[in-house]
């Protein structure tokens, strides 16, 4: 019988297909399924990653204009740097009895990054991380409830939303469907969600349990700009009900502003939460916070083996030291504003009903259409075929140049030139050559 790497060089579908029948749900991330982007044609597993392109188990190479591993390889794959500092702590051990120097070195950078900071505590992965920051407010405060905007991961406190059995309350935060099977049902109504850019959610939250508030926790931005005044207003109601005030900056975090989001628009929370992208690929998360909230972690036992490994410290510390001698945001904006305009300009030409919504620096496309779900598939299917991974969206890394942009745009020219075609054929589910893509979390079985 062939190793398991010889099969999945030669069968990267039917690696996926054993991998389903081992693997729940087939792999560990929703985001990374290749049913949500083409079933059976979306190359499931990689051999290698360095710089924008990717090599599949197949062997082929394709250019990333996705999300650059969720988001997590701001710098590009394999970035050098990081690389040199894993490789040393990996071959001094990454784990011992004792503590690695490293997770000092780097809250002393983190923090002198963010001088309304005065602790920190670590974890590897971005869900994990979101539960200590809520369960420091938690212990903090002495209370239950947390009022939310926007996702936050997979842990109960937050899928507790789904509780309330009237309506899927968190359908409107990114993924739909949500099922809160496991959850427990004793924890309804301890998570209350309030809409972006909607203060008067937020107000009428605090009107019926203001005094029960442990946290208000959201993102500063997602896809969309705040309101004026928006995020202060925010602020100014939690130091009114005395709620830990939490920036989820797992996402944003870096991409309008080294320090993160708040500080690009200049509002301090009491905690704030790092991870992807803090390690460029390395799993490491980071919950920093003021001194008298943080104090609260040593009131509840909050710890973990493997977050003292010296791996994910050493990567965080060689991403600082580059973010900083780089203008990273400004690189990846301009490169998003390329895509944005390029998209759009295309999209006019081709007389197509697409939007090109989102920052600069993650852009986000989808189609005003009935057909919307099998024309983003055969989309991605044809680019596919160009060499390019390509989805809903585009998150812009640092090794992005113009002249990636303009491959793929070249490449999108045609390939929109054939969906306008298909669409007036009718005939646009016939040329996937597969199933069409899934919407959420919902229709994964």
């Amino acid at each position: 019988m062939d190793t398991l790497t010889e099969q999945s060089a030669q069968h990267g579908q039917a690696l996926y297909q054993r991998a389903k029948r081992l693997i729940p749900g087939g792999t560990q991330l929703l985001s990374k399924r290749p049913e949500m982007f083409a079933p059976g044609q979306w190359p499931p597993f990689f051999r290698s990653a360095k710089g924008v392109e990717v090599t599949d188990v197949d062997g082929r190479t394709f250019t990333d204009m996705t999300t650059m591993g969720i988001g997590a390889c701001l710098l590009g794959y394999a970035d050098p740097d990081v690389e040199r500092a894993v490789i040393d702590r990996l071959q001094r051990g990454p784990m011992s009895s004792l503590n690695c120097p490293e997770e000092v070195e780097l809250a002393e950078a983190l923090l002198a990054m963010h001088p309304w900071a005065k602790m920190i505590r670590y974890s590897r992965g971005g869900g994990e991380a979101m539960s200590v920051a809520v369960r420091i407010a938690r212990a903090f405060t002495r209370r239950d409830r947390v009022a939310f905007c926007g996702y936050h991961g997979w842990h109960d406190w937050y899928l507790a939303a789904n509780l309330d059995t009237s309506s899927d309350r968190l359908d409107g935060h990114l993924l739909p469907g949500l099922a809160p099977a496991g959850v427990p049902r004793g924890l309804a109504g301890s998570a209350l969600p309030f809409a972006y850019n909607k203060i008067d959610e937020l107000r009428k939250i605090v009107q019926q349990h203001g005094s029960e508030l442990a946290a208000i926790v959201m993102e500063p931005t997602r896809s969309q700009l705040p309101a004026p005044g928006f995020l202060e207003a925010v602020r100014e109601i939690a130091d009114k009900t005395g709620a830990v005030f939490i920036f989820d900056e797992i996402s944003v975090g870096f991409r309008l502003h080294c320090g993160g989001a708040h500080m690009h628009y200049g509002v301090t929370p009491d905690i704030a939460v790092f991870a992807k992208a803090l390690g460029n690929g390395v799993p490491v998360a980071a919950i920093i916070g003021t001194d008298r909230v943080m104090q609260a972690a040593q009131g509840s036992f909050i710890s973990s083996t493997f977050w003292t490994d010296g791996l994910g410290p050493a990567a965080a510390i060689a991403v600082l030291a580059k973010m900083q001698r780089i203008n990273l945001p400004a690189h990846i904006q301009s490169i998003g504003k390329l895509y944005k305009a390029g998209i759009e300009r295309l999209a006019a030409k081709h007389q197509l009903p697409l939007k090109v919504g989102g920052h600069d620096v993650f852009p986000a496309i989808s189609f005003a259409s009935d057909q919307a779900l099998a024309l983003q598939t055969l989309l991605t299917v044809r680019l596919l075929d160009r060499g390019f991974l390509s989805g809903a969206a585009f998150y812009p890394c640092f090794l992005h140049q113009p002249h990636h942009v303009e491959k793929f745009l070249s490449a999108a020219d045609e390939v929109f030139a054939e969906l306008k075609a298909a669409i007036a054929a009718g005939d646009v589910l016939s040329r996937i050559g597969g199933d069409v893509r899934h919407s959420g979390f919902s229709r994964l079985a």
